[in-house]
């Protein structure tokens, strides 16, 4: 072999090589850029995150209290006492009992913008279950009733089984517990 030839060879190697190694470089340098740009872009949506979170969580807070007296009010032993006057018959206290229901549903139909369509569900779930509590219990009475019977009727029925604003506030409870954990 000639002198030019075996010169060629070691400068074509050494090339080579400078080539791979510059090649092995770029591509480090630039997983290395790529990895910080999405460190950067990670960093900056955990910002925004807590930033959304100082906003809304109060208000979403507040919408779940509004809901929980929400429930509170609808539940039979608060409808009753706040609905009965002496003198009323009983169809004037079913009439107000579910009277109440609705206009406190009305009144808080704006909160579920802040709420899980699963939460949201199991109150409007309560919220039918109650009036049909009311008005099945009416059902069964004689139109002359005493309204303390169809008060009697309602507490009878919701005692046979779980009270449905009961079971809507401990699926409540249990999603906002799961904000903070």
């Amino acid at each position: 072999m000639s002198t030019l030839l075996i010169c060629i060879i070691v400068v074509a190697t050494a090339l080579l090589a400078v080539a791979l190694t510059g090649l092995l470089f770029y591509l480090v340098v630039k997983k290395y850029f790529d990895n910080e740009q999405k460190v950067r872009l990670l960093e900056m949506r955990i910002e925004e995150h807590k930033e959304s979170l100082r906003v809304v969580s109060p208000i979403r807070l507040q919408a779940y209290e509004r809901m929980a007296l929400f429930l509170e009010r609808i539940s039979p032993n608060s409808l009753v006492l706040r609905c009965y006057r002496p003198g009323m018959d009983m169809s004037t206290l079913q009439s107000e009992m579910t009277r109440s229901i609705r206009d406190e549903w009305e009144h808080n139909l704006s909160q579920q913008v802040y709420m899980s369509s699963d939460v949201w569900q199991k109150i409007r779930q309560a919220k039918e279950e109650m009036i049909n509590i009311v008005n099945s219990s009416a059902a069964t009475l004689d139109k002359d009733a005493a309204p303390t019977e169809l008060a009697g009727r309602v507490f009878a029925t919701v005692t046979q089984k779980d009270l449905p604003t009961d079971a809507a506030l401990e699926f409540m409870k249990a999603e906002i517990k799961s904000y903070f954990e």
